[in-house]
């Protein structure tokens, strides 16, 4: 790819490197709107059922407002990210904080939920003009010997932000109205908006090739139609023809994109060649992974929380806390440690540790342990994302050259969300196949009516254990200890998957990230990884 360096001009248009003062308030800007599209990921969960009353839609639409956000954040954010590049990433991360200030007050007034799904898919749209930039804002601004620390913060929230944003939805619901959970996301992006228009420089590619349309647009329809399929599959069935004809999509244009890019070479959205390097292919897998394992976690957390330990929905989210304390110091800490000891080993050591969190909890938890028998397993969870996902986001941000810094954290971010859609996928279809089979051997007694109900899961066997009659305390005790059951499983499951990322990275990993200089020769994107 032919193209000059990455242009760069500080905020107030001196031209000048920033200075400490100004770097300070570029991170600051960036990771508040980060922390907006993070929390609106997670916001809504927790006021579903007042949105099914207050609209008087079905489960399904709640459902479908709730993913709408995520199914266009992913699909759009490699092209977005690509058109960052482009145009100027400052003008385009302003657009996407204004935008997503409208679509989130719109989403707060709405009188019905078809506007509400409207405003969510226009928020999902904004949120990918805004997550990949605030990443390639940082490695396009801050200085080689600062620019670790910065990723660190930038992961710290990417990672914690989720859960913050769950306790403050939690927070609103419980002591207000649950369209105050917009408020957070609307105050957030107005003082990012306006930091951003004060400090943040612009930078942009110049390239000299046309932008790769159809890669764009083809790369919209794969990630659509997978993300899809793990949003609905466990819904409507895996084998249902919507399920079926959706991954079907997916999979064509997945393959389709590929050859595409193959065939662009040097004017490819996305070099496909890169993932033969180290850097890039195992940075990306490693996010993949461990997102999956954490998002699917935290599908079992809540109903352990709320469904075994009979906890609100404030104090539950509130019991994350710890896993987001540990990752934001873990993420800081992370830098400092691959600069010592290299990526592949501060890689390995999180993912280590990741694993060790989950035998934790697969070893102690237990219905009459409580919250402690997982609390030190989500503590040394957090300290382990902390430190996987800060060098794996460093050495594929290091893989593509300064020009494709939108790009590059695109596909960061493409990697989180898909890792997030399918932990929670099969994370979650292997805990409810887990927990039927233990309610099997548990039902003896119980009406088959009530039994049947039961099975499908712990929050229906709980409403349906007032009609057991003298049943009602066994089945309450049965359900709650097969949830624990089937929860095991699934965590022994995902050891089992982190142990073979530990020996991939081990083998394979990253053995030091190399910056991939500007592209100024057609062959020069073939080598711009690290090795």
């Amino acid at each position: 790819m032919t193209t000059s360096p990455v242009q760069a001009a500080s905020a107030d248009g001196s031209g000048g490197a920033p200075d400490a003062r100004q770097l300070r308030a570029i991170l600051t800007a960036v990771s508040m709107a980060l922390m907006a599209v993070i929390a609106s990921v997670a916001g809504l969960i927790v006021a579903q059922t007042q949105m099914a009353v207050e609209f008087d839609t079905s489960q399904n639409m709640v459902l479908w407002i709730i993913n709408i956000y995520t199914l266009a954040l992913a699909a759009l954010l490699l092209p977005l990210g690509a058109i960052g590049d482009r145009v100027g990433r400052k003008p385009m991360l302003v657009t996407g904080l204004a935008v997503f200030g409208v679509a989130s007050i719109a989403a707060a007034v709405a009188p019905t939920a078809e506007v509400m799904l409207a405003a969510r898919l226009s928020g999902g749209a904004s949120a990918a003009m805004i997550m990949p930039i605030t990443l390639a804002v940082i490695t396009s601004t801050f200085p080689e010997e600062q620019r670790g620390k910065a990723i660190g913060v930038w992961t710290g929230v990417a990672g914690g932000g989720g859960v913050l944003g769950m306790f403050l939805s939690a927070l609103l619901v419980d002591v207000a109205d649950w369209r105050w959970l917009f408020a957070l996301p609307v105050a957030l992006v107005t003082v990012a908006l306006a930091m951003t228009l004060k400090s943040v420089p612009n930078s942009h590619e110049r390239s000299a090739h046309a932008f790769d349309t159809v890669g764009a647009l083809v790369s919209v329809v794969a990630v659509a139609g997978l993300v899809f399929v793990l949003q609905e599959g466990p819904e409507r069935g895996w084998t249902a023809p919507a399920t079926l004809i959706s991954l079907a999509v997916g999979l064509i244009a997945a393959a389709g994109f590929v050859c595409w890019e193959l065939h662009r070479r040097d004017a490819a959205l996305l070099d496909v060649r890169l993932f033969r390097e180290r850097g890039l292919a195992g940075g990306s897998i490693t996010l993949v992974v461990v997102f999956g394992v954490q998002a699917g976690i935290q599908v079992a957390l809540f109903p352990f929380l709320q469904a075994v330990l009979d906890w609100s929905g404030l104090l539950s989210a509130a019991a994350l806390m710890p896993l987001a304390i540990a990752m934001v110091l873990s993420s800081n800490l992370a830098p400092t440690m691959a600069a010592r000891i290299g990526a592949r080993p501060t890689m390995t050591a999180g993912i280590a540790l990741t694993g060790v969190s989950l035998a934790l909890m697969a070893l102690f938890v237990s219905v009459d342990g409580g919250y402690l028998s997982i609390l030190p397993g989500i503590v040394v969870m957090g300290i382990g994302l902390g430190l996987a996902m800060v060098p794996s986001t460093e050495v594929i941000t290091r893989s593509l050259p300064p020009e494709k810094q939108g790009v590059a954290s695109a596909l960061n971010d493409v990697t989180r969300e898909f890792g997030t859609a399918l932990g929670v996928a099969m994370l979650g279809a292997l805990l409810s196949a887990s927990y039927r089979n233990a309610m099997d051997d548990r039902l003896d007694g119980i009406p088959q009516d009530t039994a049947d109900s039961a099975r499908e899961g712990i929050a229906n066997a709980l409403k349906a254990s007032g009609s057991a009659g003298p049943h009602e305390a066994d089945l309450v005790h049965a359900a709650r200890q097969s949830f624990v059951d089937g929860w095991q499983q699934s965590l022994w499951a995902g050891v089992a998957v982190i142990g073979v990322l530990l020996v991939y990275i081990a083998v394979r990993g990253p053995k030091h990230a190399t910056p991939a200089p500007a592209s100024d020769e057609p062959q020069a994107t073939e080598t711009a990884a690290a090795l």
